[in-house]
């Protein structure tokens, strides 16, 4: 079984004395962490639309983010927690944003299940997505998640900061879409620009983003 990667602290809460120490998840914090990104995403209005109901959105967004975190995040990228695994950032390097269609062919049950009546649209939702993906080598950052009792402490911004900061070192683009306005303000502040936004039915706006690499620092 993988490891989690040893504890690093976060430069984000600069101006805290207690930054939050971040690691690489590892295959066991898959449970304890889509419970979290359920809880972070039970009231998102975008998950809300595709699932609609009150009473069983919990579970199956429960089930749907540990299929997301084993087979995007631990496949093919990373996934970046905390010490207290308070939240989860979901992380892909270039060439490896699509979702593999093998590992979803198997999982399309769980998937089925998850959506119920409202797949179809949910499957809308998903390949409007990808034809709106940006092109060229850029890093993806397809979930953000935060516990509720711990949003609004800047833990958001410390978990995106390693895949930010590889990034700037790459002298490579970030990706998101955000599915709140909260969250679209957040990404504005780390420094992502708005591309477009995408609807599909009547569904709530999903705001395309993009991150330019920050200004290379100057040497003496």
């Amino acid at each position: 079984m993988a490891q989690a990667s040893p504890l690093v602290s976060s430069q984000a809460s600069a101006s805290s004395s207690a930054a939050p120490l971040l690691c690489r998840a590892a295959a066991a914090d898959v449970g304890p962490l889509a419970q979290v990104l359920a809880d972070a995403f039970y009231e998102d209005p975008i998950w809300s639309w595709l699932i609609p109901a009150d009473d069983t959105r919990l579970e199956s967004l429960r089930r749907l983010f540990a299929i997301q975190l084993k087979i995007q995040g631990l496949a093919r990228g990373s996934v970046w927690t905390t010490a207290e695994r308070s939240g989860a950032v979901i992380a892909t390097p270039p060439g490896k944003w699509r979702l593999p269609a093998l590992p979803m062919l198997r999982n399309s049950p769980a998937y089925i299940h998850a959506f119920g009546v409202h797949f179809p649209r949910a499957l809308m939702f998903l390949l409007r997505m990808e034809r709106l993906h940006v092109h060229g080598p850029h890093h993806y950052l397809p979930t953000v998640g935060v516990a509720p009792a711990w949003q609004g402490k800047g833990l958001g911004t410390a978990l995106m900061e390693p895949t930010l900061a590889l990034c700037d070192a790459q002298r490579l683009p970030a990706y998101i879409e955000a599915s709140s306005e909260r969250s679209a303000a957040l990404y504005e502040r780390l420094g992502f620009v708005l591309t477009s936004e995408m609807r599909v039915l009547d569904s709530p706006p999903m705001r395309l983003m993009l991150r330019q690499p920050a200004p290379a620092q100057r040497t003496p």
